[in-house]
């Protein structure tokens, strides 16, 4: 058997990784077609109305203007599933920030200068952009997926009410924004009735099937391209309106076009994080067990269309209780339409949920790490179905025991240094594992090579590295013999990258394929292969998709140190560890990697990234990374990721479980434990800045 050591488990480096340090990996708007014309949009400035007027004379009037589209103009769109994408269709204006026109010039200057001149006059109408729990336009929406709605578990208010130890506290969330490192861009081109489109997409096979039904047109007459995509974290996971107007001004203008949104206009087109109010209140008995469960999420959805952050589902997942009740509540109002954001739902729920179970373990007198392991399950709570494998217990003494949990003073504000208060916290992490159906083709060559070939997307996450090491694992060959291809409709057809099921689907099928070659193989042992090779194909529907008598989720627990001056108010985080349970890790390297971006970018929802939906104006006031604050390299100093090996037969022929967002559940409230640790006072809205961390040092000193 050739050595395999290259294949899964391998630190294996991203083949990838020279193009993109030396620029030789091209990005969406990277493209450029001959006589490519360039796009800029025009937004609406009022929260809510009609456009009644849209002068475009001085736009055309400039050197280099190619044309205006507006509702007035734009060719008609089928009607979309997705409302957001019904664009220049109609005169209404459902938020701020909705697009009003296009301009298309021969340069980006013209056509920003354009969309400047263009004069739009509206009938704006009364507003309403503000969330709260007592709004009464909420409602429970339905749950078609069993993670929205409301669950009911026993009688949750009668045995909280009976309880010993009651916690009921409330936390707040604020609105949240993805900003990947490259904007949503796209550059399209139609030749011969033919639409080709490199999109800055999740899921090239998702953005050709919609765009098909938008233009009417049949699937094999349009090409979508996501060879490579500088993030997305949710808000590239379906179509976004700009792949929409690029090609439409295509059609119009008979011109390849190119369209990269200003990183000032995402929040209000590309979707976000809901604001979530949480309702949190926990029964236990004198020793910290758990009685009653119950919790209430309110979070907003747009007029445009229905999106619940579905916040009380990974409470469903995590402790047990004889009684409990989740419940969601969604609220219309004149914003923006949230969407995907890493860790939909579970990241803003965990931070209540162990937030709370922190403050439980205070009232009980009892250690928080001991308090999550005197509530451990291996069934889960809402189904009664035994989990695959949960090793949450172990990730905490496995944790506690490298972050040196032992000797932690519990006593809040116990340790100083100088003006600094230091304290710890610990959080637990839960995601759901995920896989959908998926194609795929493997090839052999009479030179010893092997080809893969599936429509998967690499977000940056080393999807390319991974499936050639699941490719050279069911071969049995070296991993440098395999080349992938990704990133085409063209390919065999593969779900989106996103809610950590990508490698999990995409691996799925690779392995069914390249287990089909290597039998046909086997078969021609001593027999040279034809020169245009051997192929064998898989199509994992039917099973990847099949329900399960498992809970199948991953676990993880988080640990955090951080530092508070009690001058400033400045939170430091000095030290994140995080150890995890999901399933087997396929590729040392990238998955370390995505760890550690996940605790990352919690981090940041704990400290610094925070936005604003203005009442008046009716818009987001942090609008860009000049006022919505990501965190740097500057502020995570020390950051580990390890993991626990698991075994479960439960999942995919890998035994693979999704990690890229487990790593930002949790986060939040390790973080948020720990200040409270530092300092002695429970601060419930995130983000901890220094404003707010000064007023109740102020108060309680």
């Amino acid at each position: 058997m050739p050595d395999t050591v290259s294949a899964l488990g391998a630190p294996a480096e991203r083949r990838e990784g020279p193009d993109k340090v030396t620029g030789a990996a091209r990005y969406a708007a990277e493209h450029s077609p001959e006589g490519c014309a360039y796009a800029w949009p025009v937004p609406a400035t009022v929260a809510s109305g009609e456009v009644t007027a849209l002068d475009d004379a001085a736009a055309l009037a400039l050197p280099g203007v190619v044309g205006v589209l507006s509702h007035l103009n734009a060719p008609r769109l089928a009607e979309p599933d997705d409302a957001t994408l019904a664009v220049l269709q109609d005169a209404h204006v459902p938020h701020r920030g909705w697009y009003v026109a296009l301009v298309v010039a021969d340069s980006l200057e013209a056509a920003r200068e354009g969309a400047a001149a263009v004069r739009v006059s509206y009938a704006e109408k009364a507003h309403d952009v503000t969330l709260r729990t007592d709004h009464p336009g909420a409602y429970v929406p339905e749950d078609s997926d069993g993670t929205s709605g409301e669950h009911v578990r026993g009688d949750a208010e009668a045995a909280f009410e009976a309880a010993p130890v009651r916690v009921d506290v409330d936390y707040r969330v604020p609105p949240l924004h993805n900003h990947p490192m490259e904007p949503h861009a796209a550059t399209a081109h139609w030749q011969d009735g033919h639409l080709t489109v490199h999109d800055s997409s999740q899921g090239a096979t998702t953005v050709r099937d919609v765009l098909a039904g938008l233009f009417e047109l049949s699937k094999d007459q349009i090409t979508v391209v996501s060879e490579h995509v500088g993030g997305g974290f949710g808000s590239k996971g379906t179509p976004r309106p700009h792949v929409v107007l690029a090609a439409m001004a295509a059609r119009v203008t008979g011109r390849p076009v190119k369209l990269a949104l200003p990183r000032r206009q995402l929040p209000a087109v590309v979707g976000h994080r809901s604001p979530t109010l949480h309702r949190m209140r926990l029964a236990a008995e004198e020793d910290g067990t758990l009685t009653s469960v119950i919790h209430e999420v309110t979070a907003h959805t747009s007029r445009l269309k229905e999106f619940m952050e579905t916040g009380a589902a990974a409470t469903r997942v995590m402790y047990p209780s004889a009684h409990g009740r989740t419940t969601h509540r969604v609220v219309p109002l004149d914003v923006p339409s949230p969407s995907w954001m890493r860790a939909p739902g579970e990241a803003p729920g965990m931070y209540a949920l162990e937030s709370a179970m922190d403050e439980l373990a205070d009232a009980v007198g009892v250690d928080p790490v001991e308090l999550r392991l005197r509530n451990d399950t291996d069934k889960e709570p809402d189904s009664g179905r035994p989990f695959s494998s949960r090793h949450l217990a172990e990730c905490l003494r496995e944790g506690a025991h490298r972050f040196g949990w032992a000797g932690r003073d519990p006593r809040p504000r116990s340790r100083t240094e100088g003006p600094l208060l230091v304290g710890s916290g610990v959080a637990a992490a839960t995601y759901p594992f995920n896989a959908s159906p998926s194609r795929a083709a493997a090839h052999a060559y009479p030179d010893g090579s092997y080809v893969v070939r599936i429509n998967a997307t690499d977000i940056g996450t080393g999807a390319r590295t991974v499936l050639a090491q699941v490719a050279a694992d069911a071969l049995g060959v070296p991993v440098e013999r395999v080349r992938t291809e990704i990133g085409s409709s063209d390919l065999p057809a593969a779900p989106l990258a996103g809610g950590s099921m990508g490698t999990a689907s995409w691996g799925w099928a690779v392995h069914e394929a390249c287990a089909r070659l290597a039998e046909r193989l086997s078969g021609q042992q001593g027999q040279q292969l034809p020169p245009e090779g051997v192929g064998a194909s898989a199509d994992t529907a039917g099973t990847a998709d099949a329900d399960s008598d498992y809970a199948r989720h991953a676990f993880g627990a988080h640990f955090a140190e951080v530092t508070v001056d009690r001058v400033t108010g400045e939170v430091r985080v000095r030290r994140l560890l995080g150890v995890y349970a999901a399933g087997r890790i396929l590729n040392a390297r990238t998955a370390r990697s995505q760890f550690i971006g996940g605790m990352t970018m919690g981090l940041g929802m704990a400290l610094t990234e925070g936005s604003t939906m203005d009442a008046a104006f009716g818009d987001f006031t942090e609008s860009d990374l000049a006022s919505y604050h990501v965190p740097a390299h500057a502020d995570v100093p020390e950051i580990e990721a390890h993991w626990i090996d698991e075994d479960d037969p439960h999942l995919n022929p890998m035994g693979s479980k999704g990690i890229g967002e487990i790593g930002i559940v949790g986060t939040a409230a390790a973080i948020g434990n720990a200040v409270h640790h530092a300092i002695g006072v429970r601060l419930r809205e995130l983000p901890l800045t220094p404003d707010r961390v000064l007023s109740v040092l102020e108060s309680g000193d």
